[in-house]
């Protein structure tokens, strides 16, 4: 978007100015049977009460320190935002061979879920934070890899490479989700190498029933590029489209896999950078979530009539 595109539509849904935010970084989760302690950002508006969470899992490599273009816009405009490390992270540095990569899947799961069940602890490391979260009002989001692991909470379903099973690790405490470049499904839509170095990239969308909105780049070809499927870009549209329940689907036209540049500022992997459409994906994804976790319906409704009426559209939204 353009300066004056940006402004027309923030006035449209109503984001207001950016308010003063607090990070607090690293805090440290116990997590006995990890390996490593989970470390963990929190970032949160100064004032305010009531304050609704936002639980992000990061891309493969990344860290706590990435997705700035993200956590920050969330945190200024009345989100809470916690970042924990998964340990693929590049910054732990565990090599292919550790006897926990196989379930490095997994892990990433349940580091979601020890954030939940230590929210109290979370609470008391930053600084005026006590007493100011809306434990009733929590959503995950994740890019990439991370969508795979937000989307367990949502009821996505890994076929589980060890015991052959699909368990269902969906959680009651999370509302509703933001899905970003997401692997579709598995089996034949993988390559061999894939197959046979990340197995657990079979997931089942059937159950996903807790409403999302999915973003995808109808350029990412970086899946393929990496061989890990024999799909196109419309593979990262499959968790739309085989999910079930209420659903969005953001299409970026021209965007890869940074989606313009949302995994932080400056990073080297984005290979499209775009900072209309960071600001975009920005107000979309705070709209959509205000709208999901019943704080405003005004807002998203707002957002998709500019993005639809705009002369030149950055992308399409489509809901079911």
């Amino acid at each position: 978007m353009s300066e004056s595109d940006t402004t027309a539509m923030d006035l449209a849904i109503g984001v207001g100015a950016p308010a003063p935010a607090v990070s607090v970084k690293p805090i440290v989760l116990p997590a006995p049977g990890r390996g490593d302690d989970l470390r963990v950002r929190v970032s949160a508006p100064t004032a305010g009460r009531d304050l609704p969470i936002i639980v992000f899992s990061h891309g493969s490599g990344s860290s706590l320190d990435g997705y700035g273009p993200l956590a920050d816009f969330w945190a200024a405009h009345g989100f809470v935002v916690i970042q924990p490390t998964h340990l693929d992270s590049r910054t732990l540095g565990i090599p292919r061979d550790d006897p926990r990569t196989p379930r490095i899947w997994r892990f990433r799961v349940e580091d979601l879920k020890r954030v939940l069940d230590r929210l109290d602890l979370l609470e008391a490391a930053v600084p005026g934070l006590g007493g100011r979260l809306d434990r009733s009002r929590i959503a995950v989001a994740g890019h990439s890899f991370g969508g795979q692991t937000a989307g367990n909470l949502l009821g996505l379903r890994v076929l589980d490479p060890e015991t052959g099973r699909e368990e269902d690790l969906s959680d009651p405490r999370v509302k509703a989700g933001v899905l970003f470049a997401t692997a579709g499904e598995g089996g034949a839509n993988l390559t061999p190498f894939a197959a046979e170095h990340f197995a657990y990239m079979n997931p089942s969308f059937a159950h996903m029933t807790t409403p999302a909105l999915v973003i995808v780049g109808d350029r990412d070809d970086t899946p393929r590029r990496h061989r890990l499927t024999v799909r196109g870009p419309d593979w990262m549209t499959e968790p739309y489209a085989l999910s079930p329940g209420d659903k969005s689907l953001l299409t970026l036209f021209g965007a890869e896999h940074s989606l313009g540049g949302i995994a932080g500022y400056e990073v080297a992997e984005t290979t499209d950078e775009n900072p209309g459409r960071v600001a975009l994906i920005q107000r979309l994804t705070w709209a959509y979530l205000r709208h999901a976790l019943d704080i405003d319906d005004s807002g998203w409704r707002a957002a998709q009539k500019a993005l639809s009426e705009s002369a030149e559209p950055l992308g399409r939204i489509e809901s079911k």
